[in-house]
């Protein structure tokens, strides 16, 4: 008996050294994989919290537990709504990560913990939200009767997927139907996650217009002024062709994840990748290069507070767009692979300006040409992705879902997508929390929502619509 009891005196001794040691070891040197999920959490939960006006323990449940990795569920979440601080930690003790609210900037994580230098990154001044009105929209935000057929299709579950937070129909230049999760509105700011790389394609597009940057610009950086990197050019970057090494695998640690949660400076990495082949050789879709491209663009305004308020002054201000919070990282770079937030109106107006070849109110704000790149593919994509940082066949052809050969997509991660169809003079908005393994796929939605309108454009309206989406020469 006494044998017995010193086994298990010696077995509980050797538990709590496991258990310590271990504790000491996440507290010392937490794993990447923890400190991601912990800035995965405090950046989610900060955004939500200061710009969607949510509830944060809503938002740690909601939205950082979708994933359904079963560590999310250990991540404990703190506000401190006086100085605009997140903190997560891992079962409330380990792996701290930081994120930071920026007034008019939405939030940045602080994967350093370096808040100072997070805040002195962009200027004090930067303007908040913009006023709206009750002009009927796209002008404003006022909304006639809707069509009570597409209205209906919006509540069949199937068709809306599951955790759908807004959907938006707009035929003609009006909101036709619209729908809305619970505790969701046609107020609440939503993130659109990869849509945020065509906008910011559109940012770049702005300057374009003004001959502060072309297609055909390279030597793109400084940093690769001495090797084959400076052969890279705007198209290779816009076409996901740069030839540039970059792992986008979201299920562990990789280079998407690592730059986002870990890195201040979210340039730095796919700044300094190898590269894989030639520019223009391979398509790979790529976070970084999105924030490449934001680099690039702000490099080329030069006056550091005029590049921060630029997507404000050059397109959000001019369409409308008066809820768009365009987020930075930690050093002054907007994250343009992920981080724009607006409501479901204004996302929809983004594709009304898209459908009307970068024209809004008369004035052209896009080269002749540009929505036309963004509706061309590119060779080494198999036709899937565009010259302008947007989808012709996510997860499939359209024709295999019987859907307008003209139809082009922004899609993004966890259920986001926008479907232009020109043909139709039609868009479809639809954002949600949607996990890509629940197998959701917005072409039925927009499929049922085709064969549900009133009537068919006439030829003449369909040439006119493909003459104007012509591809740049």
């Amino acid at each position: 008996m006494q044998f017995v009891l010193r086994v298990l005196k010696a077995l509980a001794l050797l538990l709590v050294f496991i258990v310590v040691a271990g504790a000491a070891w996440l507290f010392v040197r937490p794993p990447e994989l923890l400190r991601v999920g912990d800035g995965y959490a405090a950046k989610i939960v900060c955004s939500n919290v200061f710009i969607a006006g949510r509830d944060a323990d809503d938002v740690l449940h909601d939205d950082v537990q979708a994933p359904g990795n079963p560590l999310l569920r250990l991540m404990r979440v703190s506000v401190d709504r006086g100085n605009g601080h997140v903190t997560a930690r891992f079962m409330g003790l380990f792996a701290p990560s930081y994120a930071l609210y920026r007034s008019g900037l939405g939030c940045t994580s602080v994967p350093d913990a370096d808040f100072e230098a997070a805040a002195n990154a962009v200027p004090l001044d930067v303007p908040a939200r913009m006023e709206t009105n009750d002009a009927s929209w796209p002008q404003g935000e006022g909304v006639g009767d809707p069509d009570r057929k597409i209205a209906a299709l919006l509540g069949d579950s199937a068709l809306a997927g599951p955790a759908m937070r807004a959907i938006v129909v707009v035929r003609d230049g009006r909101i036709v139907a619209e729908a809305y999760g619970p505790r969701f509105s046609a107020k609440t700011p939503l993130i659109g996650w990869s849509m945020t790389k065509t906008v910011n394609a559109a940012i770049l597009g702005r300057l374009m217009l003004d001959g502060k940057i072309s297609f055909d610009d390279d030597h793109l950086l400084a940093q690769w002024k001495d090797d084959q990197r400076a052969r890279i050019k705007v198209s290779d970057l816009l076409g996901m062709e740069s030839g540039l090494a970059f792992n986008e695998d979201y299920g562990d640690v990789a280079d998407v994840t690592r730059m986002l949660y870990l890195d201040p400076d979210m340039v730095s990495l796919p700044a300094n990748s190898p590269m894989e082949a030639a520019p223009g050789q391979r398509f790979r879709y790529s976070s970084g290069t999105a924030v490449l491209l934001s680099r690039i663009w702000m490099n080329r305004i030069g006056n550091a507070p005029a590049a921060f308020s630029y997507p404000r002054d050059a397109l959000f201000s001019p369409l409308g767009m008066t809820s768009a919070v365009f987020e930075l990282d930690a050093r002054g770079t907007f994250v343009g692979s992920s981080y724009l937030y607006a409501t479901a109106h204004d996302w929809a107006r983004f594709g009304q300006f898209l459908l009307q070849d970068g024209v809004w109110n008369g004035r052209r704000l896009l080269p002749e040409g540009f929505v036309g790149a963004m509706r061309t593919p590119t060779a080494a994509s198999n036709g899937r992705y565009t010259q302008g940082q947007a989808w012709l066949a996510p997860g499939g052809s359209n024709t295999a879902f019987g859907l307008p050969e003209d139809t082009f997509w922004l899609t993004g991660h966890d259920g986001q997508s926008m479907a232009i169809v020109p043909s139709a003079n039609l868009i479809v908005v639809r954002l949600g929390l949607t996990p890509g393994w629940l197998g959701y796929q917005p072409q039925t939605l927009l499929k049922a929502v085709l064969a549900a309108l009133p009537q068919a454009r006439a030829p003449q309206q369909q040439a006119e619509s493909q003459r104007q989406a012509q591809p740049r020469p």
